[in-house]
């Protein structure tokens, strides 16, 4: 397959909003694909590489691209790319800065100027072209004629949506149907809904609920296969090495083998969270410090040879209990209304966000955000992008301070500006946007630093009201930073929809 035939899809892609064409493009093309090119096809229609990071930023990129003068006709192959990348990946040591200027300047100096483009946006991050892995994940499933939750399942069981595509296009949904769990390799995780109150989500749930505190922690995942333990987080990144507690823990646990879904949190002596940060800090540092992470679970996948993520959730919580009952996040089962609001209280009074209210009938819907298991806190709060940062004033002169906030469109485009805020922002939080900040820079004019979309915050609000001055056709009110979500990608910031939910009905 010819690499112009990627990249013309990608851009009819990008040139449409509607999710419907988006789907027929991608499936096109997909399906056009030899059976060696579908996995790099996949990959990077989903805006992603194979082969992770290749070390090459945007300066390397743009040092090779400038001057280099664009094929006048399309040659390079899909197999010829992917080589090249390979190339790149495995490029290192004395005298890789050279080997790389000379792949790089090979496969762009082949490159049509919207091949060269493609690459560029591919290589460095920043693809913009409106095809979100769920986009892709629909196109897959059409390409292969195989029912779209067959293909979303084998995928999230899998953490692999190239590899999803190339045996559903092989082999369909029988082969798809062998897709299961596997121990120590990362399941995406199953995500909760926003509710307005404890008496709603009762309302919606019925009695045959669970109600659990929800902590201010970091969702962590983990495995263990006899003495073999590994620890993700919600995003699936390896962080084993820096958990040294949480994998002794694992290790004492009562069974051969074992996957186990929930929070880690840091404590103060008194028991009560400490901040978010200081969970998150060790999640990148394999030294524990002074800082010691707490387990708390709240899910059981998978115990001694039996997966669970299809049984409901009242048997999986039986045996989250008899294998890691002292680490359970404290629950109530089919409590009275009355009894919610108590447990809801009693979150709140020690320190943690809200409660989680989980419909005990309901499967383990992997990497999936419905409704058989909502969230709620004592106030709104929204994860949305940061778009850009403007230069502050009098006591914050030099600062990057007042934010542009963006939710993501759920069809794949741009996020869609929603709001400003510079309430929030101590001076540690000041000082490290100024410094991190330009780092993702996209642009700039006399004011304002615009960003990639690549940095999520927590934004605290009283509300949301209409408003014409921003795209969405809505307004924050009373925004306010709470903290910035490294373990979030824009990707999995929340969606105008969810912004406007919250208008007044």
């Amino acid at each position: 397959m010819l690499f112009a035939e990627v990249v013309a899809a990608s851009a009819e892609v990008a040139g449409t909003r509607s999710r419907t064409a988006k789907i027929a493009a991608l499936a096109a093309v997909i399906r056009a694909a030899g059976p060696a090119d579908v996995r790099p096809v996949v990959a990077w229609l989903s805006g992603g590489l194979l082969q992770g990071r290749l070390g090459a930023g945007w300066r390397t990129v743009g040092r090779t691209v400038d001057g280099l003068e664009p094929a006048d006709e399309p040659t390079l192959t899909v197999e010829e790319v992917s080589r090249a990348l390979d190339e790149l990946a495995g490029t290192s040591g004395a005298g890789s800065v050279a080997r790389r200027d000379a792949v790089l300047t090979g496969l762009l100096g082949h490159a049509t100027a919207a091949e060269q483009r493609f690459l560029v946006g591919l290589i460095t991050g920043e693809l913009r072209q409106g095809a979100l892995a769920g986009v892709v994940t629909d196109a897959v499933a059409r390409a292969a004629g195989v029912p779209l939750d067959v293909v979303r399942r084998a995928a999230m069981l899998s953490g692999s949506l190239p590899g999803t595509a190339v045996a559903a296009l092989s082999g369909g949904a029988v082969e798809l149907a062998g897709f299961g769990l596997e121990v120590l390799r990362g399941v995406s995780p199953m995500l909760a809904s926003p509710a307005e109150s404890v008496d709603g989500a009762l309302a919606d749930l019925g009695p045959e609920v669970s109600v659990e505190f929800k902590l201010d922690g970091a969702r962590i995942q983990v495995h263990r296969l006899g003495e073999e333990v590994r620890v993700y987080t919600r995003t699936l990144r390896d962080i084993t090495a820096s958990v040294p507690e949480i994998v002794a823990l694992a290790r004492e646990l009562p069974c051969s083998s074992v996957v186990l879904d929930g929070e880690s949190l840091a404590l103060t002596d008194a028991g009560r969270p400490r901040p978010f940060q200081e969970t998150m800090s060790r999640f990148g540092s394999a030294e524990s410090g002074e800082t010691v992470l707490r387990p708390y679970f709240f899910d059981c996948l998978h115990l001694d040879g039996r997966d669970l993520l299809d049984e409901p959730l009242s048997v999986r919580v039986d045996a989250l209990q008899a294998v890691a009952g002292e680490l359970r996040i404290p629950a109530l089962a089919r409590p009275t209304p009355d009894e919610a609001a108590a447990h809801y209280a009693a979150a709140l009074a020690a320190g943690h966000e809200g409660v989680m209210i989980k419909d005990l009938t309901s499967p383990y819907a992997a990497g999936r955000r419905g409704r058989a298991w909502q969230k709620v806190k004592q106030v709104h709060t929204l994860d949305l992008v940061v778009l850009g940062a403007e230069w502050g004033y009098g006591r914050r002169t030099g600062m990057l301070s007042n934010l542009h906030l963006g939710a993501r469109d759920p069809g794949g485009g741009d996020p869609i500006m929603v709001g400003k805020t510079f309430k929030g922002l101590t001076d540690a939080l000041l000082r490290w946007q100024t410094e991190e900040f330009p780092l993702h820079e996209r642009e700039r004019d006399e004011h304002t630093v615009f960003l990639r979309p690549e940095i999520v915050v927590e934004i605290e609000l009283d509300g949301v009201q209409v408003s014409r001055r921003y795209p969405g056709g809505v307004a924050l009110r009373f925004a306010r930073v709470l903290r910035y979500r490294p373990d979030k990608s824009a990707a999995e910031a929340d969606t105008i929809e969810a912004v406007r939910s919250l208008l007044p009905e």
